[in-house]
């Protein structure tokens, strides 16, 4: 029988986001070394919650096996962070289901643009933004740089308009 799968709206705090953040944190120390703590500590948990933020569970069965959240980057765009599936449940499409509710949430929060960066060494979320219709603010097949690679999502057509 397949798990039930709910969203749940969670805070940095909240006992059922540890594993996103533990694994999350551990992940980015592996891929880029001690200054991920820093980018984990960077923003404080208010930051996350609405009215202006969110911190999104996806739980299977009431266990987290996907996450992620958005905060105020200006006024009309929402920041994409902290994206996050379990290592044990990859490769199934979560990721793509929080990146869609994430999406329509911020929508409802009033927001008409999701930026986001990700790292060099995170192929996997260099493949799942476009795929999802995220436009890359880099030129596609330059030298790899050291820094943040950002995309932009506009959630509707009117948002494009002045």
């Amino acid at each position: 029988m397949s798990p039930v799968l709910t969203f749940r709206e969670a805070g940095l705090a909240d006992e059922l986001a540890e594993p996103l953040i533990r694994e999350l944190t551990e992940e980015y120390v592996a891929r880029y070394g001690e200054g991920a703590y820093e980018e984990m500590a960077r923003y404080p948990a208010a930051e996350f919650a609405p009215p202006h933020g969110l911190l999104l569970l996806l739980l299977a069965d009431g266990e987290p096996v996907a996450g992620g959240a958005f905060r105020r980057y200006d006024e009309s765009s929402a920041e994409l962070k902290r994206m996050w599936t379990h290592s044990a449940h990859r490769r199934r499409g979560l990721a793509r289901r929080v990146l869609g509710e994430l999406e329509q949430r911020a929508r409802l929060a009033g927001y008409r643009r999701i930026f986001l960066t990700t790292g060099p060494r995170q192929p996997e979320a260099k493949g799942l933004y476009p795929a999802a219709g995220y436009t890359p603010l880099f030129v596609e097949g330059e030298p790899a740089t050291p820094g943040p690679l950002p995309f932009e999502k506009f959630l509707n057509r009117e948002a494009r308009t002045p």
